[in-house]
């Protein structure tokens, strides 16, 4: 379970970075983005997924945070 930072970009989105594989994609969806809960399932722009136990209240980025990769 890598340590992620996520951040959010000059335009908003939320980056995702991984030191250890030196890898940065966006995010592009939450399984659970609301303003009680954040986490669950997150799909990147490069088609993999991972996973994080949703968090409440959800965090305020820049965060790190572990998360598994989900095998498909």
């Amino acid at each position: 379970m890598p340590n992620v930072m996520i951040r959010k970009n000059e335009t908003g989105a939320l980056l995702f970075y991984v030191a250890k594989k030196d890898m940065e994609e966006t995010i592009a969806s939450v399984e659970q983005d609301s303003a009680e809960r954040w986490g669950g399932e997150v799909a990147l722009t490069d088609g993999s997924r991972w996973y994080i136990d949703p968090i409440s209240p959800p965090p305020s980025f820049p965060t790190t945070l572990r998360f598994r990769r989900v095998d498909d």
